[in-house]
């Protein structure tokens, strides 16, 4: 039987909404092995001036759990 763990993380970049969602992926493959799959579940933005000034992305990472580590 396979288990899948899922994760939340906040990813945020001055660039755009898709470097936040990548931001978060690239961080959360610093510290969970085995990722196989990522849902964005929202874009939110800061905005300064009528300007956006940091996008981030909520974003739900799937990774498998390895009993016995």
């Amino acid at each position: 039987m396979t288990a899948v763990k899922i994760v939340k993380i906040l990813g945020v970049s001055t660039e755009s909404w898709e470097a936040a969602a990548q931001e978060a992926v690239a961080e959360a493959t610093e510290t969970i092995d085995d990722i196989h799959g990522v849902e964005v579940e929202s874009w939110t933005a800061e905005v300064e001036g009528g300007q956006i000034t940091e996008y981030k992305a909520t974003v739900e990472v799937a990774f498998l759990i390895h009993r016995g580590r």
